[in-house]
C-alpha cells in the first residue's frame, strides 16, 4: 500500500438537523471535516497509509478533530499544535429546488497562521508516494499559500507525484487572486482535478457549451480545455467531475479524464443526495487510489466516480465506504438491497 500525504485544514462542522434552515434550528449536529482530511480518510479506508498534515489549537476541540481522523486510521503524527482556534463551518442542507448554504467562521484559524517552523517537510515526505492538496488551503490566508508552496517544493524535490483539486471557494477569495496564486502552484502538479467552475475561476479555462447552474454538459468543450491545460502546465492527467444538477436532491454524476492522448468519459450515476459535502474529495481519493496502485486511467476514473456516488448517500464529510463497496458498484450492483 502507498504512503499518501495530504495537507490542509480540518474544521468543526455544525449542521442543522435534517433539512432545517438556520433560523429554524435550536441545535447543531457536530462533525469534523475538510478537503484534504476527507481525502485522507477515504484512502485509509482503502488500506493505504494516509497521513494528514495540519495545525490545530492545543485544546480539547483540536484534540477532537485529530481524534475524528485517527478513528479512521489516518496518521496524524505531523499535525502541529498551537494557534488560536479551529475553523468552523455551518451547513444548512438544501432539498429539491432549495440550495444548501455554507457559512464560514475560519479567520485566524491555526492552519491559517501556521509557519514553516511548525513542520519538518523533509521528514514528512520521507518515503511518500503521493502528495495531495486543494485550492482551499492557499485561499485560507497568504501564510497558508506560502506554506503550501513550501510543501510542494519539498515534495517535488523527493520526486513525489503531486495532485491538486482546484476547489474554488468564492467565500474565501476572488477569482483574480485564485488565478494569480494557483497558476504559480501548477508548476509542481502532475494530476489536476476539478470541475467546470474550478477550471474557469482558478485557471481561466471555460469549457464551451457547458452551464454550471443548469448542469448542461458538452464533452467536446472539456476535451478542448484539457488539451490547453496540459499544453500550458504540463499535467500528466486532467480530470473533471461532471455534475448534472437537476435539483439539490437529485444529480447526475460522472467524470472525464485526459492524458494528452486519449479522452475518456465514465459511466453516469443518478444520485439521490443525502449529503453532497465531501463528494468531490471522495472522488479525488478514489482517483488517487487507482492511479497510485498502477491502474489505468479508465479503471481509476470508474473507481473514483463510483466511490463519490456512494459518498453522496452518507451524512458527514467523510466517505466511509470500503473498497469492496466501491468495487461492487463499479461491477454493476446498484440495487441497494439489504446485505444479510
Amino acid at each position: 500500500m502507498a504512503k499518501v500525504i495530504t495537507m490542509g485544514e480540518i474544521m468543526l462542522r455544525l449542521s442543522t438537523p435534517g433539512f432545517q434552515k438556520f433560523i429554524q434550528s435550536d441545535s447543531f449536529d457536530v462533525n469534523y471535516g475538510g478537503g484534504e482530511a476527507n481525502v485522507a480518510v477515504s484512502l485509509a479506508n482503502y488500506g493505504h497509509k494516509a497521513y494528514f498534515v495540519s495545525k490545530v489549537p492545543n485544546n480539547p476541540i483540536g484534540e477532537c478533530a485529530v481524534a475524528a481522523l485517527r478513528k479512521y486510521n489516518v496518521n496524524c503524527d505531523h499535525v502541529a499544535k498551537g494557534g488560536e482556534r479551529l475553523g468552523i463551518y455551518y451547513l444548512e442542507t438544501g432539498a429539491s429546488m432549495r440550495a444548501s448554504n455554507v457559512v464560514y467562521d475560519r479567520a485566524h484559524s491555526s492552519i491559517a497562521e501556521a509557519q514553516e517552523k511548525d513542520f519538518d517537510f523533509d521528514a514528512i515526505f520521507d518515503g511518500a508516494d503521493w502528495f495531495h492538496f486543494t485550492g482551499i488551503t492557499p485561499a485560507v490566508s497568504d501564510k497558508a499559500a506560502e506554506l503550501t508552496e513550501l510543501a510542494l517544493k519539498a515534495a517535488k524535490a523527493k520526486g513525489i507525484t503531486v495532485s491538486v483539486d482546484l476547489n474554488f471557494r468564492k467565500k474565501l477569495w476572488s477569482s483574480e487572486k485564485a488565478q494569480k496564486v494557483m497558476s504559480n502552484l501548477m508548476q509542481y502538479v502532475d494530476v489536476c482535478i476539478g470541475n467546470e467552475e474550478d477550471a474557469e475561476k482558478v485557471l481561466g479555462f471555460k469549457p464551451s457549451g457547458t452551464n454550471v447552474t443548469s448542469g448542461e454538459l458538452e464533452l467536446a468543450g472539456y476535451e478542448d480545455i484539457f488539451k490547453q491545460m496540459i499544453d500550458k502546465f504540463g499535467f500528466k492527467y486532467v480530470i473533471s467531475s461532471l455534475r448534472e444538477s437537476y435539483s439539490a436532491s437529485d444529480n447526475g454524476w460522472s467524470a472525464c479524464i485526459y492524458d494528452g492522448k486519449e479522452f475518456y468519459h465514465s459511466k453516469k450515476y443518478e444520485v439521490r443526495i443525502v449529503d453532497r459535502v465531501g463528494g468531490g474529495d471522495s472522488f479525488a481519493a478514489g482517483l488517487i487510489c487507482g492511479l497510485v496502485e498502477g491502474k489505468d486511467m479508465k479503471a481509476s476514473l470508474e473507481f473514483a466516480v463510483a466511490a463519490s456516488a456512494l459518498k453522496h448517500t452518507i451524512p458527514g464529510d467523510f466517505n466511509l465506504v470500503s473498497r469492496s463497496d466501491v468495487e461492487a458498484l463499479v461491477g454493476g450492483d446498484a440495487s441497494g438491497r439489504v446485505q444479510r
